[in-house]
């Protein structure tokens, strides 16, 4: 940095502060060089959570649909014990009317949705052709995993608490 003799209002050096202050061509530069690391440090900031905020797009539209089967299947499973029937959830190969699943058993007074958001996505029980919703309080150990493309989560209950959402995982023995 260039500085120069700091001088008093007569040009004598006879100012309040003696020292050296920074001329103006090397405090517009030394500005210049803080206003460049900050722009870079936030250009930094800025890609980091951009990354981290990005998710495959498959992913997500499959963890949504997890999550609103768990929904459906919880609320099929309420219904079911609260009517006293039996009912129970069945995937199915794409039907002429665009089904996915069906419920079975259940109220036709107030039908739940029979497709899954995604047309892509594939449902499969695990062990059996439908899932157990009740009117027993204790359904058994039931999963179901979801395909979207190469995605792939489970749908899984003990049998007493909800459908949870979770990896692909083979269930604990």
């Amino acid at each position: 940095m260039v500085a120069a003799p700091r001088e008093g209002a007569a040009g004598l050096g006879s100012g309040p502060a003696p020292g050296l202050v920074p001329t103006l061509p090397a405090v517009a530069a030394l500005r210049r060089q803080r206003g460049f690391t900050l722009v870079v440090a936030i250009i930094a900031i800025a890609t980091g959570v951009a990354s981290l905020a990005l998710r495959d797009p498959t992913a997500a539209k499959l963890e949504q649909e997890a999550v609103r089967l768990a929904a459906l299947l919880e609320s099929a499973r309420a219904e079911a014990r609260s009517s006293g029937v039996p009912a129970r959830w069945e995937p199915l190969e794409k039907q002429a009317d665009g089904s996915d699943f069906r419920f079975v058993g259940l109220s036709a007074k107030d039908p739940l949705p029979t497709r899954f958001l995604e047309s892509r996505t594939a449902a499969q029980v695990i062990g059996a052709r439908a899932v157990v919703l009740g009117p027993e309080p204790l359904i058994g150990e039931q999963r179901i995993v979801l395909r979207l493309d190469d995605h792939r989560l489970t749908l899984a209950t003990d049998g007493i608490g909800p459908f949870l959402v979770g990896d692909d995982q083979p269930a604990a023995q």
